[in-house]
């Protein structure tokens, strides 16, 4: 993990095995914190092709979630496919979003008992770079 300097910044790297998964990265955010942080957190992932979203981590319906992408956005027949074969990969990853706004007290997530914050990589397997700003 690296901090820059004053401007409440911090990042991590997330690394992947599959092209399509879900991966909770909760711990991950809070250790990217300042004991003394309060207010909001923007979980940010610096990537085209995944994504962040906060939900249960419950390994079933962690699943369903990958297969619920997979049936609505298809691996092929896509346009952008002809320029580098990831369309499906970039079309998930804007259903989804790049960042998630969670607030945050006394530096740990005020998130509900079954939230967490979600990885979600769609163009596997790789090593990307997620961002917290507070």
């Amino acid at each position: 993990m690296s901090e820059s300097g004053d401007d409440r910044h911090a990042q991590f790297t997330v690394s992947t095995d599959d092209r399509l998964s879900v991966l909770e990265i909760t711990d991950e955010v809070e250790r990217a914190l300042p004991e003394d942080a309060a207010g909001t957190a923007t979980v940010f992932v610096t990537h085209t092709t995944a994504a962040i979203a906060v939900n249960e981590a419950e390994p079933r319906l962690l699943s369903d979630f990958e297969s619920a992408l997979e049936t609505l956005v298809p691996d092929s027949g896509w346009k952008h496919d002809e320029l580098d074969g990831n369309a499906d990969s970039h079309v998930r990853a804007m259903f989804v979003g790049p960042s998630a706004t969670v607030p945050v007290r006394d530096g740990s997530l005020a998130i509900g008992t079954w939230q967490s914050v979600l990885f979600v990589e769609c163009d596997g397997p790789r090593t990307r770079t997620v961002q917290v700003h507070w």
